[in-house]
């Protein structure tokens, strides 16, 4: 069950973009699980994928495609990764953009395609060709709900936010759907995410606000320490508010779409396989923030922590080891001080005074619980966001195929 996160029952929708939804029998049954989502022509489209070397077909293509035209379709299917699948992979994913292409009536380079599911399975283009006809039809500037719940994998909650801001008084929208829930230590985004805005941005400044933003929100996140092959975020700004965001106004919108990815990617960690609770971990007093991200992956990695944290022990032993074994140069034991929630645990590298095993008990049965550790050696610091490890992470990874 999902960490304090509840599905949208509403969702804006954003002039330029319609979506729609389909089930076209891909692997699961009763649910939808093929989305197309169709952009206004002239709308610019930023994104950030995978770093993992054996990155999925469709993340190939849809690099290729983004340096080649301005994508008009977006079609994501859920329950087929279209991973290791070799040469046949890539055919199946350049098949679908010609599909979508003769439908929509533009050039192949134009159809962004993505897959999550089952890595090393051939993709079942016939089934979903077969589908574009329905989906299609369906297209609806009101179709993101529905979208939100179609992606989904192992996800218990789908993951969906909207907001709106004033720029130089004008009214704009961006509205954004994320899935993930293992599988999850971005090294650059998500699993899969799209965010879309009907904002007028140039395509270049959109990309550099995505990958600033990105650093501060997704790849801030982690669940257990696996980078998928398919990772792909997403942002499109169709224009069609007619409101240019630039000079004075960047800031503003920023902001609102940092709070978009924010959200966004917290809620994967909430929902994440088998989470019981969500866990921040501050590091503080670092010399750089990369120094600060180390320690803190080091801490949210731990399985040890993590077991720690689903049972509610206040075995802080482990948090300590974790920190002393962080890949950082240098590390004075002297200057360390570590907090749990507002319990102070280790106060410059000697065991708090203060402390005693009922206020560390009190902080580890909450569902929410900040880690906090102060290096001494600077003033960089960095966030990272995780979850526990409980029994149902096993059971639903050992299950995952069945």
């Amino acid at each position: 069950m999902a960490v304090n996160l509840q599905a949208p029952e509403t969702l804006l929708p954003v002039a330029g973009v319609r979506l729609a939804s389909v089930n076209a029998g891909i692997r699961y049954k009763n649910r939808n699980d093929m989305l197309l989502m169709e952009l206004e022509p002239g709308s610019h489209t930023a994104a950030v994928f995978t770093r993992n070397a054996f990155c999925a077909a469709p993340v190939h293509v849809c690099r290729h495609n983004l340096q080649h035209s301005n994508p008009r379709y977006l079609l994501i299917n859920a329950g087929n990764a279209n991973a290791g699948t070799g040469e046949q992979g890539m055919q199946a994913a350049r098949e679908c953009c010609e599909q979508v292409a003769q439908q929509g009536a533009c050039w192949a380079e134009q159809v962004l395609p993505f897959s999550t599911g089952v890595i090393g399975m051939q993709l079942p283009v016939e089934k979903m060709t077969a589908a574009l006809p329905e989906v299609f039809g369906k297209l609806d500037a009101n179709g993101w709900l529905e979208a939100s719940r179609t992606i989904m994998t192992t996800d218990t909650v789908a993951k969906a936010i909207s907001r709106q801001v004033e720029v130089f008084g004008e009214t704009i929208t961006i509205t954004g759907i994320a899935k993930g829930a293992g599988m999850i230590h971005p090294n650059m985004a998500t699993m899969l995410a799209y965010v879309a805005t009907d904002a007028l941005l140039e395509k270049e400044i959109l990309q550099s606000l995505l990958n600033d933003v990105v650093e501060e929100t997704f790849n801030c996140i982690t669940v257990d320490g696996d980078t998928s092959t398919n990772d792909s975020l997403v942002v499109v700004a169709t224009g069609s508010s007619g409101v240019y965001v630039g000079g004075d106004g960047l800031p503003v919108f920023r902001q609102a779409l940092q709070e978009v990815c924010l959200y966004l990617a917290q809620a994967i960690v909430r929902d994440g396989e088998g989470a019981t609770k969500f866990i921040s971990i501050e590091v503080q007093g670092a010399a750089t923030r990369a120094e600060a991200r180390l320690v803190g992956n080091t801490v949210a990695l731990s399985p040890l922590v993590k077991t720690a944290l689903f049972a509610s022990d206040p075995n802080w032993g482990r948090i300590l080891a974790a920190v002393g074994r962080s890949p950082v140069d240098g590390l004075d034991v002297s200057c360390i001080s570590i907090w749990l929630g507002d319990t102070l645990l280790i106060e410059d590298g000697e065991p708090a005074a203060s402390y005693h095993e009922e206020l560390g008990q009190v902080e580890m049965k909450r569902d929410e619980i900040t880690i906090r550790i102060h290096l001494g050696r600077g003033d960089a610091s960095a966030t990272t966001w995780t979850c526990d490890f409980s029994y149902d992470y096993v059971k639903i990874n050992a299950e995952y195929r069945s």
